[in-house]
């Protein structure tokens, strides 16, 4: 996880935020939070809880018993989060516990992620340490979060660590700063990395301060505020504005370092963080007294004084003692300054702090020496004079040594042992100013040369005085132009800063509408993605109640609609009635518009062929209001259309004004043309299924007539032949009578008549006896086929049955069937159903099998599966099926004798009937010229 990112990368996170579920939305939360806790701290600590709760539950559902070693990461993270913002709001006990606590959870495992963590753990240690004034726990803490940084091979927290430990030694060792930060940086090396970039940039801030070029340093601290504005760095813009503001004022242009100063008391303000506030308001004091308003100064102190209560001893508090003991001394409240530097000699001796225990000590023994305290102040001062000569400080050198000469012109001191001058301020001004011409790049102050002349002439030495007070003026000279050279440069930077601010105020408005545009092209994004998904939803259905459902449900889920209502067009095509309507989630009753109507927005519409935004205001009436229905103030209205078949129209209406922007007309234009695909399948399909209704039953009213026919072909034979026997023993039965009546009468005769009698019965017996079998079976068949009704049956007299009434149209074609079904296999089922299926198999056989077969032969096989189901195999040896055609015969209207007989429904019906009325499986194999069969898995009770 980066340590810091742009506001760019927080945002687009944010979007995606909504979007996110389980280990990826903890995840984002952990970042969000991480990288809100300087941006916006409340925030921060919000997504932190969330992010707790949100693991608790994960953790909860979790059936693994293996623990996850991301969890202690996270929870690390989010302490570290929360220790941070203690540390911004001044409880350092509280955030260094916490980050204690973080470093042990991450302890277990050395991996880059922890590595990173460890880094910013001890970085987060050395910042707590520096604030509460504790250096050494500063230094050790940065070296080891520079340690961990390079572990988990992290440049910029190495850089980040680097640079505070660098920019610390720089106000205690200048030199030894520049040397350990060249030997990994080249300050003066430009970089394309903005944030490596800053980080030196800010080292120079530092070292241009301390070398006097201060045009310099608040150029330096103009580029990183605007950089950490962009990276949500807000502890880091206020304390460089706090710079930047002290640069401008020792340029003496304390309007621009008024404004920078207040730029950061705002920030710190805003942030509500203690600290920070405690250090704007000692930077905007120091500029109070630089200006003479000394009043307002010390009120800004003792409003800096309190909130550093919790850091004493700190930098801070160290520079609030010394800013109060100079500007009590301006004020000449003696006594408070020699208070105020009496309290900070004993924190710089106690921390350590070598600049701080030479300044305490010169301001002290000038507050003693205003007090007429002489000797007491010449002892601190010589101790000054001792600490500054180890220290190596020019500068604080000179400033010790004129303090000393003071205390001597002032008061009646005995001179120092090795004095060689004519006097003991002689002695000292005359050091200072070998020093002070010995500094490179440092002018030496008028003041200086003035407190020479003066001691020169105090003992009689009026030519040297005089050479002295020359040199003051044109010091004084030189002086007025370097301060008329830097209010130049002050006022050109405080330009370049407007021009710098104006430039980043139109980047940040690029930004923000790059980033507006970006969220707006996310939100479409996801919208489309949605209405991609809706749209599979609702065209994927058949059924228009089911259309209507889903599209009420969408709309109603991505719009604000009042009332919804789909028209669909009538067959006369002159009008539309609403097939769908709801209000409030309440029915609306069905309307008929008439595509005359010249009132009716929904005809226009479709008349218009296009989309129609109408808006009213609350006054306003809309003609051709849907009569009982609500006052509305927004309509979109659109066609449903497909092709050049227009199928009705779609409206919705909201009680609300202006609500249907771009956004949602895309929406509901979607919606449209997602409903006139699904309505205009649903209705294909209901035409389809009609026309297939139509042609089954014809196809069954065929068959029937097709097995009349056949009944009453096969029944001429029998009974044919029944008439003529009958006419035969009536034609003889006359010859008796005759005979018997003329008495002609033989007993020959008679028995003659009797064998005719006794072949003639028998042969109307077999005649008569077949044709009732037959009437019988083909009675059962037709009663089946035409009722369709539920019966147990026993299945071999039903195929026996149905083979007797297809028998005809077997023999007929030259073909043969055998049947092997065993006794005793009860169903209870629809046999109708079953022997039109039998029927159209033998059909197809007769039709496709043996197109070129004289003689084929077909085969009817039972078999029980278990005590639930029954295998039915129907089997020819005609030609087969070529294996390209096998996965299309079920389908409808597909043959291979299109014109010729065939209607490519009749295998379709058996699928059908098999699948749906008889709760079974139809099956095929077959192989070219090697026959085909046909499976029938069937339960048997349905």
């Amino acid at each position: 996880m980066d340590m810091f990112v742009t506001d760019d990368e927080v945002k687009q996170w944010e979007c995606e935020l909504p979007c996110l579920q389980g280990q990826e939305l903890l995840r984002m939360m952990v970042r969000l939070a991480w990288h809100f806790r300087q941006r916006d701290t409340a925030r921060a600590l919000k997504l932190a809880d969330a992010a707790e709760q949100l693991q608790h539950e994960l953790s909860s559902l979790a059936t693994a018993t293996k623990k996850d070693p991301q969890s202690d990461l996270i929870h690390a993270r989010l302490m570290l989060v929360r220790a941070e913002v203690a540390w911004l709001f001044g409880e350092f006990d509280n955030a260094q516990q916490m980050t204690e606590a973080s470093l042990q959870l991450s302890e277990h495992d050395r991996t880059r992620s922890t590595g990173m963590l460890a880094a910013d753990a001890h970085y987060l240690l050395a910042c707590i340490g520096l604030l509460k004034g504790d250096m050494q726990v500063m230094e050790v803490e940065v070296e080891r979060a520079i340690l961990f940084a390079r572990q988990a091979q992290d440049s910029m927290r190495e850089l980040v660590a680097e640079s505070l430990l660098a920019n610390q030694m720089v106000l205690r060792n200048l030199p030894r700063a520049i040397e350990r930060w060249n030997a990994n940086h080249n300050p003066e090396t430009a970089v394309d990395d903005p944030f490596i970039n800053s980080y030196i940039n800010e080292f120079l801030i530092y070292t241009s301060s301390v070398s006097s070029d201060f045009a310099q340093s608040a150029a330096r601290g103009i580029q990183v505020f605007e950089f950490a504005r962009q990276y949500g760095q807000k502890r880091r813009m206020i304390s460089i504005a706090s710079n930047v503001g002290d640069a401008f004022n020792i340029m003496r242009d304390h309007q621009a370092a008024l404004r920078w100063i207040q730029e950061g008391l705002n920030l710190a303000r805003e942030t509500g963080w203690p600290n920070s506030i405690a250090s704007c308001l000692l930077q905007m004091s120091e500029t109070l007294r630089r200006l003479g308003r000394l009043d307002s100064a010390k009120e800004m102190l003792e409003s800096a004084f309190p909130i550093l209560n919790n850091v004493v001893g700190s930098r801070s508090h160290l520079l609030a003692l010394r800013y109060l003991g100079d500007l009590s001394l301006d004020r000449g409240d003696f006594d408070v300054a020699l208070k105020s530097f009496s309290e900070l000699i004993f924190w710089a001796d106690n921390k350590d702090h070598l600049d701080f225990r030479i300044g305490s000590r010169r301001g002290y023994a000038a507050a003693l020496s205003q007090l007429g305290q002489a000797q007491e102040a010449q002892l601190v001062a010589l101790d000054a004079l001792e600490l500054v000569r180890h220290s190596r400080d020019s500068y604080r050198h000179v400033e010790v040594l004129r303090v000393l000469a003071a205390l001597h012109a002032r008061h009646f001191l005995p001179p120092p042992a090795d004095m060689q001058a004519a006097s003991a301020p002689l002695y000292y001004l005359g050091m200072a100013m070998d020093i002070a011409s010995h500094i490179g790049g440092f002018a030496v102050p008028g003041e200086l040369y003035q407190e020479l002349a003066n001691a020169y002439a105090a003992v009689g030495s009026f030519k040297e005085a005089y050479e002295y007070s020359r040199e003051a003026i044109a010091a004084r000279e030189k002086i007025h132009k370097q301060e008329a050279a830097n209010r130049v440069n002050a006022m050109q930077l405080n330009q370049q800063t407007e021009l710098m601010k104006a430039e980043s105020e139109h980047l940040r408005q690029l930004a923000a509408a790059e980033a507006e545009r970006a969220e707006v092209l996310q939100q479409t994004s996801a919208v489309l993605e949605k209405l991609g998904a809706i749209g599979q939803e609702i065209t994927g259905s058949l059924d228009a109640a089911a259309v209507f459902d889903a599209l009420n449900r969408h709309v109603h889920d991505l719009l604000h609609v009042t009332a919804f209502v789909i028209y669909l067009m009538n067959d006369d095509q002159q009008s539309m009635t609403s097939a769908f309507g709801v209000e409030n989630g309440e029915p609306i009753e069905p309307d008929t518009v008439y595509m005359h109507s010249m009132v009716s927005n929904s005809v226009r519409c479709v008349r218009e062929r296009s989309e129609i935004s109408i808006d009213l205001a609350g006054e306003d009436d809309l003609p051709g209001l849907i009569p009982g229905t609500e006052k509305v103030h927004s309509m979109l209205f659109a066609p449903l259309i497909i092709g050049e078949r227009v199928l009705g129209a779609m409206t919705i209406q909201s009680s609300r004004q202006f609500v249907y922007g771009a956004r949602e007309k895309m929406i509901f234009r979607s919606l449209c043309a997602y409903g006139a695909i699904a309505l205009g399948n649903a209705d294909a399909y209901l035409r389809l299924k009609q026309t297939q209704e139509h042609l089954l039953a014809q196809e069954k009213l065929a068959a029937l007539g097709s097995l009349v026919a056949g009944v009453a072909h096969e029944l001429n034979t029998p009974i044919g032949n029944c008439l003529l026997v009958a006419s035969t023993l009536q034609d003889g039965s006359k010859v008796l009578h005759s005979k018997l009546q003329g008495q002609t009468l033989r007993r020959s005769d008679l028995n003659n008549f009797c064998e005719e009698v006794k072949t003639s019965s028998e042969i109307l017996m077999r005649g008569l006896s077949s044709a009732a079998t037959l009437v019988s079976s083909f009675k059962q068949v037709a009663v089946d086929r035409t009722s369709e009704q539920r019966r147990s049956f026993d299945l071999r007299q039903v195929l026996h049955d149905i083979i007797a009434t297809l028998n005809i149209r077997i023999t007929q074609t030259g073909h043969t069937i055998e049947l092997n079904v065993p006794y005793n296999i009860h169903m209870d089922s629809y046999p109708g159903s079953l022997g039109q299926v039998i029927s159209n198999l033998v059909e197809n056989s007769i039709l496709h099998a043996f197109d070129q077969v004289e003689s084929g032969h077909m085969r009817i096989d039972v078999s029980l599966i278990d005590d639930q189901r029954v295998l039915i195999g129907f089997s020819d040896d005609g030609a087969g099926i070529p294996e390209e055609n096998q996965k299309r015969i079920f389908d409808p209207f597909f043959t291979t004798k299109l014109g010729q007989g065939g209607s490519g429904l009749g295998l379709n019906i058996c699928y059908n009937i098999a699948t749906s009325i008889l709760h079974g499986q139809l099956s095929v194999k077959s192989s070219m010229g090697a026959g085909t069969s046909f499976f029938l898995d069937l339960p048997l009770t349905v």
